[in-house]
């Protein structure tokens, strides 16, 4: 059987560390955007709640307050789909981060396998070849499995990225339509 070197087995723990690393590195660059965009939707509400209050204290009587309050409605609610995005797009980036890491280790996983069975096969007299080669074909199938599973949690992840952008831009037409529908009965 093919044994471990120290500087093989170094060199793979090394390997992890690096890897371990990276994934940290990115898991901090993730927080940072997300500390990023909330310091900055903050700063944007604050400075819009300012405005507000000072257009609703120079309001005159009730239908102007209404008028302002549906003038007002229609922002907020695309800030906050502004901000769903902008939140997905960084959650998005961080797990393609993850998957790219996840799928080199696992390929080089896998060939690290490969490699060692074809090493042990190799070895081995004649006769007892045959368990091995059903090894070799168990390890061959489970990698298809892993990959056709990996493949469907990508495609369900995409339609659900995809039904919730739908949801969100048909709640966004709603909102649209009833401060438009608000409006008109206010000019009446």
């Amino acid at each position: 059987m093919t044994q471990w070197s120290p500087e093989q087995i170094s060199k793979v723990q090394m390997a992890a560390i690096e890897t371990f690393n990276g994934l940290t590195g990115k898991v901090f660059e993730g927080f940072e955007k997300l500390l990023e965009l909330n310091l900055q939707t903050m700063k944007t509400a604050l400075a819009e709640t300012q405005d507000c209050a000072r257009k609703a204290l120079s309001v005159k009587d009730p239908r102007e307050l209404i008028e302002l309050q549906i003038e007002l409605f229609q922002p907020a609610a695309d800030n906050v789909l502004a901000y769903r995005r902008q939140l997905f797009e960084i959650l998005a980036t961080t797990r393609a981060d993850f998957e790219k890491v996840a799928e080199v280790q696992y390929t080089a996983g896998k060939q690290g396998l490969r490699d060692l069975l074809e090493g042990v096969v190799n070895q081995v007299p004649a006769g007892p070849a045959a368990p091995l080669a059903a090894l070799q074909e168990a390890v061959k199938a489970t990698a298809s499995l892993f990959e056709s599973m990996q493949t469907t949690a990508k495609q369900a992840m995409q339609v659900a990225e995809s039904n919730f952008n739908t949801a969100a831009e048909a709640a966004s037409q709603g909102v649209r339509r009833r401060t438009a529908q608000a409006s008109q009965v206010a000019a009446k």
